[in-house]
């Protein structure tokens, strides 16, 4: 029982938001994501130039590439040369 069902104290920050996010989960498809995903993808393309992708880009590459070793791209590559 959660801590905000027993009546003891408020509910989390983390938990409420939690709930929340099954409650949402459960009302909506996944055909529903794909679409809110697709049009914030299409506003967020309209804002930003091709250089904060690159950027974003690069970045993500490096913070990857300082959180990965070699192992890991072997095993990236191996899967991508299956398809």
């Amino acid at each position: 029982m959660t801590n905000s069902q027993s009546g003891n104290k408020k509910m989390s920050r983390e938990e409420a938001g939690r709930m929340g996010g099954e409650a949402t989960a459960k009302k909506h498809s996944r055909e529903f994501y794909q679409e809110i995903g697709r049009k914030g993808g299409k506003a967020t393309a309209k804002s930003h130039s091709r250089e904060f992708y690159q950027e974003i880009g690069r970045k993500g590459g490096e913070a990857t590439s300082n959180s990965h070793d070699k192992d890991f791209y072997r095993e990236i590559g191996r899967k991508g040369g299956q398809k």
